[in-house]
């Protein structure tokens, strides 16, 4: 039996190696085959802690957007005059009309006044290398539409318990699993498509009422038979996730947690699963110190936390405490995925930035 449980450990440990890819933009060589005209758009809600550190990255690419846009979302602090003074073009939208959501409402009006060949669908927590659009749009070469998992950028403990569920992030969308997946989503945080792969899906109005519209972008590409690839930021492109505090935090991983399950593949749910009760099951050593698991159980969770080390430095910069003490971010995981599963499938909406938003696809 201690046998079985110390191969049940590794084998859980592996299932996380074979689902992480480090999938980085690459590098391009040669020169360009030609140089798109690029509109960036930026839905932004209160964004005014966020909105300076994107809008300066961008006046710093080596690629030079053709116009910045800022859909301003019904704000009440100084997002618009951030904006503004950045030189962005604000776009001010109105409440969304039934079956919109606000984020699907927002990016649709900033896009309906772009005028380039190329859209960027930035979240205000983005922040970009020098040279990020200029890989982007030279990755978009041969890839129809992308998007990129930022790294995280964290500066408060809080911040921190994201560490697993950012993991699983990129487990989901490098997953070799989710290669050919009909329903393979975008990570809406950076998003580069053309306009007329955009125009011909329908853009987000044909997702307007998805509370995880990014996904549901990526099936609409995938279904037009416009293919979707998927990166890590790592050095490239960052984010700093909820600097307004723990709630934010947990209002907004919860939104999305469980109503983006059914989107993904069983085998990446099934190694997912297999990962995570290895990982709970070593965090119980502590329960079993006296009995013959101890050994097995104390080695599984090193071994995980060498692991989740490893993986970390290329999700964001964690720092060492909370990979190895990683039962905080493990109770945060399981806490967003019971508070997601509550608001999913009982309260049947989703609270975010001060809207009450339904659960599902609805008739348009």
């Amino acid at each position: 039996m201690k046998l079985l449980l110390i191969l049940f450990l590794l084998s859980g440990c592996a299932a996380g190696l074979t689902l992480f890819r480090r999938n980085s933009l690459p590098k391009p060589e040669g020169k360009p085959e030609k140089q798109p005209l690029v509109s960036v758009i930026i839905p932004a809600r209160n964004e005014e802690k966020n909105l300076p550190h994107l809008l300066a990255s961008l006046q710093r690419q080596t690629y030079k957007p053709m116009e910045i846009i800022v859909a301003d979302d019904g704000s009440a602090d100084r997002t618009a005059e951030i904006a503004e003074n950045f030189g962005a073009r604000v776009v001010r939208v109105t409440e969304p009309p039934e079956n919109w959501t606000g984020k699907t409402w927002a990016i649709w009006n900033g896009y309906l006044q772009s005028r380039g060949e190329l859209l960027a669908f930035l979240d205000a927590d983005i922040r970009l290398a020098p040279e990020a659009l200029e890989l982007l749009v030279r990755c978009r070469e041969k890839r129809r539409a992308l998007s990129v998992v930022p790294f995280h950028q964290t500066e408060k403990w809080y911040e921190r318990l994201a560490l697993l569920l950012n993991l699983l992030s990129i487990f989901v969308f490098t997953s070799p699993f989710e290669k050919n997946n009909p329903k393979k989503g975008l990570y809406g945080s950076c998003i580069l498509v053309s306009r007329t792969d955009y125009e011909k899906i329908g853009g987000h109005a044909s997702i307007r009422s998805e509370v995880v519209e990014d996904l549901n972008l990526g099936r609409k590409f995938m279904e037009a038979g416009i293919p979707v690839h998927n990166y890590i930021g790592e050095d490239t492109v960052r984010f700093r996730m909820y600097p307004g505090g723990l709630k934010s935090e947990l209002e907004g991983f919860a939104k999305s947690a469980a109503p983006g399950v059914p989107n993904f593949r069983p085998a990446t749910l099934a190694f997912i699963i297999w990962w995570l009760a290895g990982l709970v099951l070593s965090a119980a050593f502590p329960f079993f110190i006296q009995t013959k698991w101890s050994v097995p159980l104390l080695a599984g969770y090193f071994l995980y936390v060498l692991e989740i080390m490893y993986l970390a430095r290329h999700a964001g910069n964690y720092g060492f405490w909370m990979p190895v003490f990683y039962l905080a971010p493990l109770l945060f995981f399981l806490t967003v995925m019971l508070y997601s599963a509550y608001q999913t499938h009982i309260r049947k909406k989703v609270l975010w930035k001060g809207r009450y938003v339904e659960v599902g696809e609805r008739k348009v």
